[in-house]
């Protein structure tokens, strides 16, 4: 199966859909699978080989990826120009499809579910700076990366904090240009409002923090909450 095939379609149930995905990871692919399964939809979104979005209906995320590798049949359909900004997925691809595959075992054999709880031994989060994982556990923020002042992700490495960092640069540099010619000084704080994100940056001494929001969000109330992480108490 050619990556460069646009619009190609298969049967789940000929070709699994772990087979495709991990193909998909070995060949650093960007795009979206769409699958539909009776009257179910679903999309996975990929960013250099690794899983960073799902839907199903209204639901997205870990638990879309789950309920969609377990469709026993269906088909699939590669879509290398539909991207997304949005992440909600948090772990490595490798890591979902084995937690997928533990849970159909689980529920074969009649056993208990672990109520999406990881196992212990695993530590398949991506690395990144311990202010970015708290602040994504903030349900509007979709992405957080902590860079230094020359643009660098600082403990994360993935696609979306390197695009993001950029994001974050771009703004602080453009937003203490900006406050030079009005008289202002350095920008602390700035935000970008677009129809498919919004962007904060936050200035400090020795680093800039660049947080994504999903779209629809309030950014007043979302600053808020940034606050009450990166302050405690405040």
């Amino acid at each position: 199966m050619a990556d460069t095939i646009n619009g190609f379609q298969g049967s789940v149930a000929g070709l699994s859909l772990t087979d495709v995905i991990q193909l998909k990871g070995y060949n650093k692919y960007t795009g979206c699978i769409t699958v539909e399964y009776g009257e179910q939809k679903g999309a996975i979104y990929f960013a250099d080989g690794e899983i960073i979005h799902a839907e199903l209906g209204a639901e997205t995320g870990e638990e879309a990826i789950y309920r969609i590798i377990k469709w026993p049949g269906g088909t699939f359909n590669i879509r290398p120009e539909m991207t997304s900004n949005v992440c909600t997925i948090h772990y490595r691809t490798d890591f979902l499809l084995l937690e997928a595959l533990r849970r159909m075992d689980e529920e074969n054999a009649g056993a208990p579910e672990s109520n999406g709880e990881p196992a212990p031994a695993v530590a398949p989060r991506r690395t990144m700076s311990k202010v970015a994982a708290r602040l994504q556990d903030i349900e509007a923020v979709t992405y957080a990366v902590l860079l230094d002042k020359d643009g660098n992700p600082l403990q994360d490495n993935s696609i979306e904090a390197v695009a993001l960092a950029a994001k974050g640069l771009f703004l602080a540099t453009a937003g203490n240009r900006f406050g030079e010619l009005m008289g202002l000084g350095e920008i602390k704080a700035s935000a970008v409002q677009t129809k498919q994100y919004h962007l904060l940056m936050y200035d400090s001494k020795q680093h800039y923090l660049s947080i994504a929001v999903k779209p629809e969000s309030n950014l007043d109330s979302v600053e808020r909450e940034i606050k009450a992480v990166l302050i405690p108490g405040k």
